[in-house]
């Protein structure tokens, strides 16, 4: 197990009455809050009526900024930005998803330094301050309602980028799972990707003597799995929901990293395809995690083998460690399909035309990943496997 360093002040506010009480855990000084989410779902849901008279009732003054798409974008976040600095914003609320929140942290960010934001994900710079924020999450995924990490796409450059300090964890999160009951077919399964690639970045590791994450990893994921196949035939199932809404925190939130080097190779690529053609990320997670698992798998055939064992419970002493391991990818590959989630690039309309691109922008002259050190050629090789 390696040395490390673990913090995390976000408050975790669990159930069906949650999103009531999280006045209680605004900062007691809070005079003006930015209302940060995404589109009409939320005034639909009611959800938006229910956070402005809980505001109201407090007489906390409210700034709106709506439109947040997915892959959160730059340009959004400038203009927040502008209206904190401009309104004097003490408190941002993001309300919504992984791009809600993500976005929310960016602009916090931005708000306490006079660089260009941009600046900060591309030169790795340090952040010294940000407005704290709070999160109402209606869409389990990206685990960024308690992570120290922000994602964003510049639209001009097609770059997508991220940025990491544990100045940008909330300091709350509401955790309802009946918000995410209307959830569409597609986010929901997209958002179950997300989380089980967060676990698997950590799972996959050379590092030695992790037991305990080792079987938190894997508890993680057949949780997710398990209740995943439930959604399919119910996907009113409170209880499954639940279980996946917790999971999604759980995943992300860096417990199951402790100790560990973790990879993160199929994050870094699927963001390239993003850049380039605004795919969900949780689709192309589905796409490039099981063309990276055929690509790596022997550099710890051992480890592969363990998942296959303690996630899918693939047990025949007749066949060799190889064998199961890649009986084990098979199997992951099969539940992706089972949830109706793509597996080729030729499935969600992918070129194959931009692969040296993707990959330059990915690994350029280096390497992406710890697993396995990935160059711009493996890069290239994957893709090609997702074809």
């Amino acid at each position: 197990m390696n040395s490390f360093y673990y913090y995390n002040p976000t408050k975790l506010v669990f159930g069906t009455d949650a999103v009531s009480k999280f006045t209680e855990y605004l900062p007691k000084d809070v005079n003006k809050l930015l209302l940060h989410y995404g589109g009409g779902s939320i005034k639909r849901s009611g959800l938006y009526d229910e956070i402005m008279n809980i505001l109201k009732e407090k007489d906390i003054e409210v700034v709106e900024l709506s439109g947040v798409t997915p892959n959160p974008k730059l340009s959004l976040v400038r203009e927040g930005i502008k209206i904190c600095k401009e309104e004097n914003v003490d408190f941002i609320l993001a309300v919504g998803g992984g791009s809600v929140i993500d976005s929310s942290k960016a602009i916090a960010a931005g708000v306490c330094t006079e660089d260009d934001i941009w600046d900060l994900f591309i030169e790795g710079r340090e952040i010294s301050d940000a407005l704290p924020i709070g999160v109402i999450l209606t869409i389990p995924a990206s685990g960024s309602e308690s992570s120290d990490a922000t994602i964003i796409s510049n639209e001009e450059t097609k770059e997508k980028r991220g940025l990491e300090n544990d100045l940008l964890r909330p300091e709350f999160a509401i955790l309802n799972p009946e918000l995410t009951l209307s959830l569409p077919e597609r986010q929901t399964f997209a958002g179950i990707v997300d989380i089980l690639s967060h676990v698997m970045e950590r799972y996959f590791t050379n590092t030695k003597d992790v037991e305990l994450t080792d079987d938190l990893c894997e508890a993680t994921m057949r949780t997710v799995i398990s209740n995943g196949y439930k959604l399919v035939k119910d996907p009113k199932d409170y209880g499954a929901r639940a279980e996946i809404m917790l999971s999604g925190t759980m995943a992300h939130s860096g417990i199951l990293g402790l100790g560990r080097q973790e990879d993160w190779a199929s994050h870094r690529i699927g963001h390239e395809i993003t850049a380039l053609y605004g795919t969900t990320h949780g689709v192309t997670l589905s796409i490039i995690l099981p063309a990276w698992m055929k690509y790596v798998y022997k550099t710890n055939i051992d480890r592969f083998a363990r998942f296959a064992k303690k996630v899918f419970g693939i047990e025949d002493s007749s066949k060799t460690q190889e064998e199961i391991a890649l009986l084990g990818i098979e199997r992951f590959e099969s539940f992706l399909k089972d949830i109706n989630m793509p597996c080729r690039l030729e499935e969600e309309g992918i070129p194959y035309d931009k692969f040296q691109l993707m990959a330059e922008k990915c690994a350029g002259t280096g390497t992406v990943g710890r697993f396995m050190k990935i160059n711009k050629d493996a890069v290239i090789e994957i893709l090609e496997l997702a074809k």
